[in-house]
């Protein structure tokens, strides 16, 4: 079928409006089940700990899974997508996330749940690669800014619908307790965290469906000599005169890279290099930008942020809906982003939300400094308490604050024994933990547990994990040595609303900026022959930073205060200012063969 044939069947303009907006639906569906992966844990986790009778070590390998298969599948994901193409793949992750659901909602034991998170996070991980690559290639260069921000909005979406089912079950099981037995309570609690991961289950059957209906990337048929096929996916979605410019775009830079190949072929030289400069620049570039988007702390501040709010000042109850508050700031944010980001231009936005992030970062820095410098590290007498068995149980209340600071020598008096609050880095042999801050004015709190089973790895697979070099079975004789036990004065109210503030700025900036132009500026600066492969590297790089910074939040917070990672946030932000601004090209507007021959030397 020749061009011009293929063109006389093009889609009428209603049905073009209406695919598109279908293919921005689906992309919202997988910003949808890649945010509820993010988020659904943090509401059922506190029921789950109640309830599954797990140690500390297995609930923090549950928490991790979803990591853990988001890195595999993101290594793997860009060879999938190739492979069998980028249909296929949206609907593979769609089914391993539907799959996951009763996997994990009928576990009872370690072993489902650890396999049903585990493949939660593959599907996480293929999503985050698969969905924006897709957008990339099939929606039309005036509108792919608004498509891929839409799967960023629904992400946002996801988190927030994980939160509000989080305090709504917290509510419910606060209602059961007050006129129900424990073992009542005991079997709601159960019930609680499994119907947290049903609920998350229609989006992804709609996903599935969505996938099945939508047409194969252009880019990718036309790779695979399906020209035909290529130009009719064009013409679901863009007029008759566009999809012929673009199909001859994409078939002038495939015939220049096989042109390139066959001269290269033919003569001593290589063959089209990978370490040529259109190839090298936009792939660096990309994985700089992926490490700079984690490394603002993003979701360090998503996942501590109740933790954070409870420690600038607040209570537990306004904690919570501090976060709740914190993810809708996101949500109506993206929104705005997503407005924008086909008008004002990818660079705009970026450096306006790099430079609201660092100044809200070094506020909130600021704010927790003014309170941590007043410290008092009291771990001496602390360790006087490590019983014979090495363990340690503690229940911080006013009059034990007191005693801690007295047995330390403490003689001033910023440090109000009535709103204290301790934390404590203890180690057995080579592996180290942290406790969470408690605090004395909140009767409800836990007493304070430290044993060896929340510190020691329960198998050499995980010791691995948490420190390659320890040695296992040194740390499970070795004693209890408490490392740092800071107490510190718990802020006003009014401070911790100062700190909500600051960290709502933060992810207003975050949203409208990075959080919306950080998927875009993946699947658009990557060249079509290392598009997909490229893209999943770079996303390695961004959940290793990501991993790295969870491990090391709470254990640099415990020794170091909430100031120093706040500050470490804002220079990694200072760094991603600098490569926006003086590095990434504008992008607005252009095709991606255009933005291909940019980064070759084709400026014009």
């Amino acid at each position: 079928m020749t061009l011009n044939a293929s063109s006389s069947l093009s889609t009428p303009a209603a049905m073009r409006s209406g695919y598109n907006r279908f293919l921005l639906l689906v992309a919202g569906l997988g910003g949808l089940l890649y945010g509820v992966d993010v988020g659904i844990i943090g509401g059922a986790l506190p029921y789950l700990e109640a309830t599954s009778h797990l140690n500390a070590g297995q609930l923090s390998i549950i928490v991790a899974a979803v990591l853990l298969g988001s890195v595999f599948s993101t290594l793997f994901a860009g060879l999938l997508a190739d492979w069998m193409g980028r249909k296929p793949l949206m609907m593979l992750s769609g089914v391993a996330f539907v799959v996951s659901i009763p996997i994990i909602a009928l576990a009872h034991g370690y072993g489902p749940l650890f396999f049903g998170r585990l493949l939660q996070g593959v599907s996480g991980g293929l999503i985050g690669v698969v969905v924006p690559l897709y957008l990339a290639e099939c929606l039309p260069a005036s509108n792919r800014g608004q498509g891929t921000a839409i799967f960023q909005w629904l992400l946002t979406l996801g988190i927030v619908s994980a939160a509000l089912i989080g305090i709504y079950y917290s509510y419910r099981v606060e209602a059961v307790s007050r006129v129900s037995d424990a073992a009542t309570l005991f079997s709601f609690k159960d019930q609680a965290w499994r119907r947290i991961f049903w609920v998350s289950l229609p989006p992804g059957v709609f996903f599935v469906l969505g996938s099945f209906f939508v047409a194969e990337s252009p880019r990718w048929l036309l790779l695979r000599g399906r020209r035909d096929r290529a130009l009719s996916s064009l013409l679901r979605a863009r007029e008759k005169n566009d999809a012929e410019r673009e199909l001859g775009e994409m078939e002038h830079t495939a015939a220049t890279r096989n042109t390139a190949a066959s001269t290269s072929r033919g003569s001593s030289q290589r063959k089209d290099s990978l370490l040529r400069r259109k190839y090298v620049i936009p792939f660096v570039l990309a994985c700089l930008i992926l490490f700079c988007n984690t490394a603002t702390g993003v979701n360090s501040i998503i996942g501590y942020n109740t933790a954070i709010l409870l420690q600038s000042g607040l209570s537990d109850l306004h904690a919570h809906w501090g976060y709740v508050i914190f993810t809708i700031v996101n949500f109506l944010m993206t929104i705005i982003g997503m407005s924008l980001i086909d008008r004002k231009g990818r660079k705009f936005l970026f450096i306006l939300g790099t430079s609201g992030i660092i100044v809200s970062l070094i506020g909130v820095g600021l704010l927790f400094l003014g309170t941590e410098k007043l410290n008092q590290d009291c771990r001496e007498a602390l360790q006087t308490l490590v019983t014979p068995d090495q363990t340690l149980g503690l229940t911080f209340t006013p009059s034990e604050a007191k005693r801690l600071l007295d047995a330390q020598g403490y003689k001033g008096d910023a440090i109000d024994q009535q709103r204290a609050s301790l934390a404590v880095i203890y180690s057995y042999g080579d592996f180290t933990a942290a406790t969470s801050f408690v605090r004395s004015d909140d009767p409800s709190a836990a007493p304070l547990q430290i044993n060896r089973e929340s510190a020691v790895p329960s198998n050499r697979v995980e010791a691995f994990f948490k420190n390659p070099f320890a040695n296992l079975d040194a740390a499970r004789s070795a004693p209890l040595h408490i490392d740092r036990a800071l107490i510190g004065s718990v802020p006003s109210p009014n401070h911790g609303w100062m700190v909500a503030i600051g960290l709502y700025l933060f992810m207003s900036a975050y949203a409208i900026g990075p959080g919306v132009g950080v998927w875009l500026a993946l699947s658009e600066l990557m060249p079509t022959r290392i598009r997909s492969n490229g893209m999943s590297i770079a996303l390695v790089i961004n959940q290793l930073v990501s991993t790295t910074l969870a491990g090391i939040f709470l254990p640099i917070v415990s020794k170091y205060g909430y100031s120093s990672m706040f500050f470490l946030f804002a220079g990694f932000t200072v760094l991603y200012f600098i490569v926006v601004t003086f590095f990434l090209p504008e992008t607005k507007g252009k095709t991606l063969e255009e933005i291909e021959r940019y980064f070759e030397g084709e400026r014009a």
